[in-house]
């Protein structure tokens, strides 16, 4: 990972501390348990359960370095908690018309983008085309389908 500044909300960084809290204190020592249990079973050319456990150790200590650069570069968007601002900013929960349907989503910084449950990305094309705006405004924004037309209703945050 590079190191440039990663945007990030109050929450979201209580969410990843709180991920490599749980990988250092419990997934790893589960990890390491699981290798010693795979060693005592004698030879380790064939043994799937000593295999398994090592991939597991070596995509756990990946995110576990990812994690660490991530807090080293994070730093925290502070958002207006207390009710409606007149722009949409990173971590703004805007509810959208989006081509007649209504949509909410917050904005959040890429590191906590999870699309399906409304959390999207600044760096995305609707994060995009979302940021800056105010309530009535209009954008369109590229989406895998083609172009799409956006709407702000109203800014909750």
């Amino acid at each position: 990972m590079t190191d440039r500044q990663v945007p990030v909300t109050r929450e979201g960084l209580e969410r990843l501390r709180s991920e490599l809290d749980d990988l250092k204190k419990i997934r790893r020592p589960a990890i390491v348990a699981a290798i010693a249990e795979a060693r005592s079973h004698g030879d380790l050319r064939e043994n799937a359960g000593y295999d398994a456990a090592k991939h597991d150790q070596a995509m756990t200590e990946k995110r576990i370095a990812d994690l660490d650069t991530l807090l080293r570069q994070a730093v925290v968007i502070e958002t207006n908690a207390g009710g409606s601002v007149d722009r949409v900013q990173i971590g703004s929960t805007v509810v959208v018309d989006v081509e007649g349907d209504e949509e909410r989503f917050t904005i959040v910084g890429a590191i906590e983008a999870k699309p399906a449950q409304g959390l999207i990305s600044n760096e995305s094309p609707v994060g995009q085309a979302l940021l800056g705006m105010r309530p009535g405004d209009e954008a369109v924004a590229a989406a895998p389908h083609g172009e799409t037309r956006l709407r702000v209703l109203r800014i909750e945050r």
